[in-house]
């Protein structure tokens, strides 16, 4: 039977101090009759409360309204919360209207999931903006909340651009492709035509509308794109002053020679894009004498500077990882440390884990061992400048060395036959205004080779010096495909003619050989398609179940721990089986490196947190890709660009312009007056009359029909079709200055600037 709490409280009229500590402690909504029945008030007594309470409020003490008082700066025991974030997979929330006259911040509140609703229903798992009403409970530890119901999802689209229609009423057109209409808007709080804002329903109906909250200005500034990504996944892009304090107090932390192996003496080299902001990563290596190299993988020590228990490891657990858009970087750790003092660059002392690794003359790594070292990076070098004096005869020694030891990693990696399917990265770069230079598919260098493998040989190593010590490890792991998903794929393989055993053994290498027997271009890449999405997502997690792609028994990682929050954990790990922690640091600062004691005893769920942050980061990342492309081509609507069909459904295909990307739908509808059926098993749209086929990998010339910056949505149309798609919507299109800005984005062929988004190492 539960207690009553509330149990106690002599009769008579209460003091504000008792009416506040009710308010505190009762697990009850509490208004005015509650408070007169805790006390045993009657008669005049409940006169005198009215009273006091009113007092109470004018004073600041206590908020609310007859049938529920809360104290000031609490939170009402029934009310609608906003999840706010998500942390080592626990929402916390905030109170989704807090406007205290004191100006506090809102309170960080616990929510409480896996419990039922109203009817017995359970809650589905919440994501960072979802609204609940709840039952808050104030404890010594802070705020809980016990959610009752789930509420309706604010609508998408809350980030657009106002449009005034001829009426002079205004409109917020949707930044997100998936949103097909507009809202109208009630009150624009300031903001302009073509002005690109934050807006929130207006009331409880959708016929209310939305009003503008915050303006961010032009939509098609360089900034806006990555703006608007940001805003719509939620992701974390500014730190606090604890923050930022914590992380300038960590970068004093002293470097000792006494407690590190001194490997200031090697020519370490650290082979990044040209335009780096960080370097996690350098390697060296040397012959053995026996046909085989002795190898070293030096990584950023994030983990002396990035400590459990403080804000800034808080921060970066929050973050998961770091957030790469064209124009930005959002950091996982602050700049002090990101940029500066954890980064591995030239001619400086650095804290580094080293990796040391010994490669057979077959390739194998058959030693390896880890030690918390000094290093001092001799040459900070381009991947384009080291392959270039490859290519030309005449490297310097130690980048003969550094492809003589790839030579024989290469030569393992053919042994264990990976999977090898050739996709593509879109590149952008952008002129020094930030205006759009180029857009292409990155080249692909036997540089980037080089330290891949470099980095998946120190990856395997870092797995396996954790095994062999029971320790605890963050994998990270790429599951076989799933057998309904190849069931599919060995249907699909029927319509080309070929089949697929699903009674053997499914690794990587039969997915190489089948794509290496196809000769027809076209043909391979449909079924490079179609094996892509046979694949199961990459994820972390504390159990191994291998990684397929890479076919590794294990695999974790270890090399990039300035902006992957999964790598630092694997760090802290190796502090912690191999004993290398360092003399206690300063006061202020935390004193483990080590792994916390609640990750220590289990990692699933920071695990479970991380890899939603991944994927959070890859949508935000792809989506602007999309709206950068959009805006390159907006421009070029009517123009014929040739393209490969990249999916088909029902109600059309998707296509995608060769050697640019950008996908864009072409409507069943927009295929003239036959009539097309989907075939599923094929994966095909099959003319009813003429036998006319569209399938994946299909090459074709297509016409630029609409392109929408914004949305980074593009359609296309058969060149031989006239005026088959409008422009979605029925109200008047955006004036000249917004066509302005969207030539403006453009800027001039030519000269290709700064590279501002490039493939990042394994």
């Amino acid at each position: 039977m539960k207690q009553n709490r509330n149990a106690g409280h002599k009769p008579g009229m209460p003091t504000k101090a008792q009416v506040l500590e009710f308010l505190q402690t009762t697990d009850q909504i509490a208004g005015k009759r509650e408070i007169a029945k805790a006390f045993g008030l009657k008669g005049q007594e409940k006169i005198a409360l009215k009273a006091l309470l009113k007092d109470m409020a004018e004073e600041g003490l206590i908020d609310g309204k007859k049938t529920a008082y809360h104290r000031m700066g609490g939170v009402p025991k029934v009310t609608v919360l906003r999840v706010a974030e998500i942390y080592d997979g626990e929402p916390y929330a905030i109170p989704d209207a807090w406007s205290p006259d004191d100006g506090a911040p809102p309170p960080r509140i616990r929510v409480i999931e896996g419990r039922k609703g109203k009817g017995n229903t359970k809650i589905p798992a919440l994501k960072i903006g979802d609204r609940v009403l709840a039952r808050t409970e104030e404890t010594g530890r802070g705020w809980t909340a016990h959610p009752m119901k789930k509420l309706p999802a604010r609508e998408d689209g809350l980030i657009g651009v106002v449009e005034i229609d001829r009426t002079g009423k205004g409109w917020l057109a949707p930044v997100d492709k998936r949103v097909r209409s507009s809202s109208p808007i009630s009150d624009l709080g300031g903001a302009e035509e073509g002005q690109l804002v934050l807006a929130e329903p207006a009331g409880k109906s959708p016929r209310s509308g939305v009003k503008v909250v915050e303006i961010y200005g032009d939509p098609l500034a360089p900034k806006s794109f990555s703006l608007i990504a940001i805003a719509k996944h939620g992701i974390p892009h500014v730190f606090s002053d604890e923050t930022i304090a914590e992380a300038e107090r960590a970068a004093k932390l002293p470097l000792s020679r006494e407690h590190r192996e001194d490997l200031t003496h090697l020519p370490i080299v650290a082979i990044d894009p040209a335009d780096a902001r960080d370097h996690d990563d350098a390697i060296w290596a040397e012959p053995d004498g026996e046909g085989g190299y002795n190898a070293l993988v030096a990584i950023a020590d994030v983990s002396y500077y990035v400590r459990p228990g403080g804000q800034l490891d808080r921060e970066a657990r929050r973050r998961g990882n770091s957030v790469y858009f064209p124009d930005r970087v959002v950091p996982m750790l602050p700049e002090v440390l990101s940029a500066d003092v954890c980064s591995l660059k030239q001619d400086q002392d650095r804290a580094a884990m080293a990796c040391h690794l010994r490669i057979s003359p077959d390739g194998k790594v058959t030693k390896w061992r880890f030690t918390r070292a000094l290093v001092r990076i001799a040459h900070n070098i381009a991947y384009e400048d080291a392959q270039k004096e490859i290519d030309e005869g005449q490297p310097r020694e130690f980048l003969q060395h550094l492809w003589g030891a790839w030579a024989l990693l290469a030569k393992a990696r053919a042994e264990r036959d990976p999977l090898d399917l050739d996709l593509p990265e879109r590149q952008v770069r952008l002129d020094d205004q930030g205006r759009i230079a180029e857009i292409a598919v990155r080249e692909r260098l036997d540089a980037h080779r080089v330290v891949e493998d470099f980095m998946i040989a120190a990856n395997v190593a870092a797995a396996k010096a954790l095994e062999a010590k029971t320790a605890p490890v963050v994998y990270r792991v790429h599951e076989t495909p799933g057998r309904e998903k190849l069931v599919t794929l060995r249907d699909y393989m029927k319509t080309f003619g070929h089949t697929l055993a699903l009674g053997q053994v499914i690794t990587p290498g039969l997915f190489n050989r089948m794509l290496k027997d196809i000769g027809d271009e076209s043909e391979k890449a449909q079924v490079m398609e179609a094996v892509l999405r046979s694949q199961t997502q990459a994820y972390y997690g504390p159990a191994n179940a291998g990684h397929f792609g890479l076919a590794l028994g294990s695999y974790a990682h270890f090399t990039s721990p300035i902006r992957r929050y999964a790598d630092l954990l694997v760090h802290r790990a190796l502090v912690d089986a191999y004993k290398l922690e360092q003399p206690k640091p300063p006061a202020g600062i935390p004193e483990t490196s080590g792994l916390a004691e609640r990750d220590r005893a289990d990692l699933s769920k920071v695990s479970d947190a991380i890899s939603k942050a991944e994927r959070r980061a890859m949508e935000a990342e792809r989506d602007t890709i999309d709206r950068y492309v959009a805006a390159w081509l907006a421009g070029r609507v009517g123009e014929v660009f040739p393209t490969r069909i990249t999916g088909v459904q029902g109600f059309g295909f998707f296509a995608t312009i060769v050697g640019l990307g950008g996908d864009g739908l072409i409507p069943v509808s927009t295929l003239g007056s036959e009539y097309f059926t989907y075939d599923e098993a094929g994966q095909r749209l099959v003319g009813k009359d003429s036998g006319t086929t569209y399938a994946p990998g299909d090459k074709l010339d297509l016409r630029l029909a609409e392109a929408n910056p914004l949305t980074g949505a593009l359609k296309f149309e058969l060149p031989d079709q006239q005026g088959k798609i409008e422009p979605r919507g029925n109200r008047t299109p955006p004036g000249p200055k917004f066509q302005d800005r969207q030539k403006h984005m453009q800027g001039k062929r030519g000269r290709p600037g700064n590279i501002r988004h490039q493939g990042r190492k394994k």
